[in-house]
């Protein structure tokens, strides 16, 4: 389409997953970038000091901090691409058979495959700096590393039922996926399944979470049905007009970054994440193009987006207890666990701290999350294969 045209919509009858190529690496670049922000700027918070507690900031740590500050922006799109995917994914098989059981499998293979280990590496870390007593016997919630607090960080009820387990508060987004992944299938059999009383049961399911869980995790389950919801667009445009899209998306995030809200989820900050969202959502729908998927510079891209796209769960949820574990010697070996904003050689130990926290949850990765495929075919194979027909055997009788 010439960059002149008329910009037009189509809504498609199925969600578009993994059918053009640009589209498919736009996404997996925003999951890698998005968890590359969060631990870097959790690792910043953490070993370098607030940049309103110093009176005098120099210009290079203003910087890095604004950098490495869009961890907030970075969730939004892990909500938005989560629901792109995930249901989208649910929409175009919803009336197949089993589609409910396969997709409960998918999302507890999912979250388990690698939060289940993470809870126990972080037990492990906990017990090594001597935060966790393994002979304590308080099970209550205020115990972050209590087995009530496992299992609830497991069922999605941390920062509201339980604390977050070991103190990794990257894990409060789970909270809002693991939900999301409860409401989307109620609602979409609400709208869209058979049967008058099944519907009927299936909303008034709906309601009642919308009800009584925390009111922001359903105010942000809109955004998360925004990224299913466009799933189903095409936006047939002209280059001029994505790389606008795409300049507006940058601003919108540079100007709220600046000027919003964006420690917790609240009221404000859900309107500027809004705002955000229809750009980006909209160029991700306009990357319907034929790409030379052989060419040498999308091969590259798409190995680079991949690589970092496959282990950004395990980033996302196992880079604070690491760096907390990094905390905790660094006082003991180095008598410090904070760097100086205003010595250089420092920012060459962020880089590296940085890309060590990278190296292990990719070789985490390599542990657990990389065999959720395989864990989930086995629990398919067991759980809905039909039970073999073996042939009959006579019965011998006397004679």
């Amino acid at each position: 389409m010439s960059s002149l045209s008329l910009p037009t919509l189509r809504c498609r009858a199925q969600s578009n997953l993994n059918e053009h190529p640009l589209q498919s690496l736009a996404l997996s670049l925003l999951r890698g970038v998005a968890a590359l922000a969060v631990a870097a700027g959790h690792l910043r918070s953490e070993i370098y000091p607030g940049l309103r507690t110093l009176a005098d900031p120099t210009f290079t740590y203003q910087v890095f901090a604004f950098v490495t500050g869009f961890a907030h922006q970075a969730v939004i799109v892990f909500f938005l691409i989560s629901g792109w995917l995930v249901g989208g994914s649910l929409l175009n098989r919803l009336h197949q058979p089993r589609a409910l059981a396969n997709y409960a499998i998918d999302r507890v293979t999912r979250l388990w495959s690698v939060l289940l280990p993470t809870l126990v590496l972080i037990l492990m870390i906990g017990i090594a700096i001597g935060e966790a007593d393994p002979g304590q016997a308080d099970a209550s919630p205020a115990n972050h590393y209590s087995a009530l607090s496992f299992i609830g960080n497991l069922l999605g009820l941390q920062t509201f039922l339980v604390p977050n387990f070991g103190g990794n508060y990257a894990l409060w987004s789970l909270t809002y996926e693991t939900w999301y992944y409860v409401q989307f299938p109620l609602l979409a059999l609400a709208l869209f399944g058979h049967g008058r009383w099944r519907r009927a049961a299936c909303a008034a399911t709906f309601v009642l979470l919308v009800v009584t869980l925390p009111g922001m995790i359903s105010t942000y389950f809109i955004l998360w049905l925004l990224g299913a919801a466009f799933s189903r667009v095409e936006l047939y445009c002209g280059n001029g007009l994505r790389a606008a899209m795409l300049l507006l998306t940058m601003t919108l995030f540079i100007y709220y970054r600046l000027t919003g809200t964006n420690n917790e989820l609240v009221p404000e900050s859900f309107f500027q994440d809004l705002i955000c969202s229809i750009p980006l959502l909209l160029l991700l729908a306009s990357l319907y193009q034929q790409v030379d998927t052989g060419s040498r510079r999308f091969v590259r891209a798409s190995a680079i987006a991949n690589f970092f796209s496959e282990f950004s769960f395990t980033l996302y949820v196992i880079h604070l207890p690491l760096i907390f574990l990094l905390l905790h010697v660094g006082t003991d070996t180095l008598g410090r666990n904070q760097l100086d904003p205003h010595v250089w050689l420092d920012y060459l130990w962020y880089i590296g701290i940085l890309l060590g926290l990278i190296g292990a949850a990719y070789i985490f990765y390599l542990l657990f999350e990389r065999n959720t495929f395989r864990i989930r075919r086995a629990l398919k194979s067991w759980l809905l294969s039909p039970p073999a027909k073996h042939p009959a055997v006579p019965v011998l009788t006397p004679d």
